[in-house]
């Protein structure tokens, strides 16, 4: 049974920086995409950034991009997502998901969700 976990999240002052996890289980995340998502109160669920399983091709939001690295570790099957330069609207749920082969920014196409993980930007 394909199963992410999410762990990382937490309070962190505007500029800062977090570290996420994504940690597989059930499957190798060779032949997967994972991508990262966040949601914010009465937000829709949008897409950060997402690797493919080669690790070779990621994919940003502008509002994140320069600032959030997504990387992979395939001996602990993990993906991460480094968060530098936080800012109070980064504040949401994070999520990751897999998807077979190629990564999308479309959140139905997606097979295996976490349960999220908690950021809150704030001083």
């Amino acid at each position: 049974q394909l199963q992410v976990v999410e762990s990382g999240g937490g309070l962190v002052q505007p500029g800062g920086s977090l570290r996420l996890s994504c940690a597989a289980s059930g499957f190798a995340l060779d032949g997967y995409a994972i991508g990262w998502f966040r949601q914010a109160p009465g937000g829709e669920r949008e897409m950060l950034s997402c690797i493919v399983s080669s690790g070779g091709m990621t994919n940003y939001a502008d509002s994140v991009k320069s600032r959030f690295t997504i990387s992979r570790a395939f001996d602990e099957n993990t993906v991460y997502l480094q968060m530098n330069s936080l800012k109070p609207e980064d504040t949401a749920v994070y999520y990751c998901a897999v998807r077979r082969s190629l990564c999308s920014r479309y959140t139905d196409s997606y097979i295996t969700w976490g349960l999220g993980t908690r950021v809150t930007v704030s001083s």
